[in-house]
């Protein structure tokens, strides 16, 4: 009995809770995670986001007759099993292996909510509305903006909460 990688598609911001319910019905399954900067209520936080929102791996062997899919397709969070022509899309084995190997490599690594040369705009402040040119985090609390104003490129220290990224 050969096993083969298939992909499901979750129901929005359900990655998680379908990763639990499947792997507690015996599934093995596989949830590429990035860490990564948030905004959230006014803070700068560190959380784990799904590198492929609403996609997970699920490894089921090639024997389709022999299983049904029923119960994936009614697992909490899962919102059907990805097919192409009514077969489920097989993933190679060595791309979800190529996955892992780079998650490894990035563990404790976080991405940053903006990068050096992004366009944003402030939000807060006495200059509120002006967009600049992101340049460096100062320590966890600040971060340094390049505005023009009166013709000249100015070094702004804001918060990171002060910032949008511009459109």
């Amino acid at each position: 009995m050969a096993l083969h990688w298939y992909l499901v598609h979750t129901k929005p911001r359900r990655e998680l809770c379908a990763l639990e319910h499947l792997e507690r019905q015996g599934f093995s399954c596989y949830l590429p995670l990035l860490r990564t900067e948030k905004l959230r209520r006014a803070k700068l936080d560190t959380c784990d986001e799904p590198l492929f929102p609403r996609y997970l791996f699920i490894e089921l062997d090639t024997d389709l007759q022999s299983r049904s899919w029923g119960p994936i397709r009614s697992t909490v969070g899962v919102s059907r099993l990805v097919t192409f022509g009514g077969e489920p899309a097989k993933v190679p084995g060595a791309l979800v292996e190529q996955l892992r190997l780079h998650e490894s490599h990035l563990r404790g690594q976080v991405v940053p909510l903006f990068q050096t040369g992004e366009r944003v705009r402030v939000t807060q402040g006495p200059f509120v509305g002006l967009e600049g040119v992101y340049q460096i985090a100062e320590g966890e609390r600040r971060v340094l903006v390049l505005i023009e104003m009166l013709c000249k490129p100015v070094l702004v220290p804001l918060e990171p909460t002060a910032l949008r990224k511009a459109s």
